[in-house]
């Protein structure tokens, strides 16, 4: 089972993910599939605000929910293989062009040594897989103190 690191530590995860054929909407947070949330966006509307969240495949444009940011106490960026750049430009879109300030995470095949431009990009949580070390994680997390480009956030965590 996946862990949730924040720059904080390993923390407890209270999203529940829900599968893409998935519609049972209940539950105190929820991330569905952009799909989902297309498909059954206002039955999902009927939810209290940030106890909904929405996860991107990396293909997926934000775009698409561009004028419900402000409903989403959360979303998710789904890297298919680690050697998919477009979550990265997926992050800095939402960030930069349409200002979320929600909890911003990613999900699925992601390397250790990612993390730190993972977070330059603008994601604030990342799901770990178990074979991988906390401890190395979090060194990678604040590999580096400075940066010649620029990015979502300019100061390294350490």
């Amino acid at each position: 089972m996946p862990r949730l690191l924040r720059s904080s530590g390993l923390v407890e995860d209270d999203w529940r993910r829900l599968a893409p054929e998935e519609q049972d909407f209940g539950g105190q947070r929820i991330l569905v599939p952009l799909d989902t949330w297309l498909t059954h966006r206002e039955a999902l509307l009927e939810r209290v605000p940030q106890r909904i969240g929405i996860w991107l495949d990396g293909d997926q444009e934000p775009d698409a929910i561009a004028n419900d940011l402000a409903r989403f106490g959360c979303i998710a960026i789904h890297f298919p293989a680690f050697t998919d750049g477009r979550g990265f430009s997926c992050a800095r879109l939402l960030r930069e062009r349409y200002g979320y300030c929600g909890e911003l995470r990613a999900i699925g095949d992601i390397l250790p040594d990612q993390l730190h431009y993972l977070w330059r990009c603008g994601f604030d949580a990342f799901e770990l897989p178990d074979e991988v070390s906390l401890d190395t994680a979090l060194d990678c997390l604040g590999a580096f103190s400075a940066s010649y480009q620029s990015a979502v956030r300019e100061a390294a965590r350490g």
